[in-house]
């Protein structure tokens, strides 16, 4: 489908009925930008615009899709290539739509992880429950993305990129933790014995000693499942 050539027609037809694209645009209740774009072959009228388009100008939508006047043996060659190129140039106008949506859920779900870390307390159990579910937002728009890749890649690429968001996120608390001496999201339990806040994560220890007094430091181990006892002890 060419769309200078199409342009270039809908303008000579235009002209040719001494509309302006002012008044073409007023009866088909478009700007003036629009009739502008499709006669310099930027883009293309809409679907629905095609019957009442072809009616103004009066010529035939296959005549619009070819971009000239057809006498009676072109027609119908012209007819059969023109609805190829319209269900293709459709399709493609829906694949891109689908593109657009889908970055749009992907750059959602990145906002959600990143602004419940912001706004929500390390204390809270908001922030992790948050950041999960806008990891699960970011990967429905990856999905959609490698939607034409065959199911198996798919899968493995959808559970790498899930692997690496989450270890992102892990990391990112694990350095907060570290520098920020804040409560780490990604915790299983948080038990406070004596003058320790223990809290237990999946890959490593915190230990807050001596909380809210002058004295006050962090620890940080892998984990080693201390006991109860040993929880009580271990800031002494």
């Amino acid at each position: 489908m060419d769309q200078n050539k199409i342009g270039k027609f809908i303008a000579n037809a235009r002209k040719e009925k001494n509309l302006t694209q002012s008044q073409l645009a007023e009866k088909l209740n478009v700007t003036d930008r629009s009739i502008s774009n499709w006669e310099n072959g930027k883009n293309m009228p809409d679907l629905s615009l095609f019957k009442p388009l072809c009616e103004i100008l009066d010529i035939t939508i296959n005549e619009l899709l070819s971009g000239e006047k057809l006498n009676k043996e072109e027609y119908q060659n012209k007819f059969e290539e023109n609805i190829v190129n319209t269900i293709n140039y459709s399709t493609k106008k829906i694949n891109k739509y689908s593109e657009t949506i889908s970055l749009i859920i992907i750059i959602f779900g990145l906002f959600i992880s990143l602004s419940s870390i912001m706004i929500f307390p390390s204390e809270s159990s908001w922030s992790s429950i948050y950041s999960v579910f806008g990891i699960m937002i970011f990967m429905i728009g990856i999905s959609r993305i490698l939607k034409n890749i065959k199911w198996y890649k798919r899968l493995l690429l959808i559970i790498l990129i899930f692997t690496m968001s989450m270890g992102l996120l892990l990391l990112t608390d694990w350095i907060n933790v570290k520098l920020n001496k804040e409560a780490p999201m990604f915790r299983i339990r948080t038990t406070y014995i004596g003058n320790v806040i223990y809290y237990d994560t999946p890959f490593y220890d915190v230990y807050r000693c001596y909380f809210d007094e002058d004295n006050e430091y962090w620890v940080l181990e892998k984990n080693s499942k201390k006991t109860h006892n040993e929880l009580i002890n271990y800031c002494k």
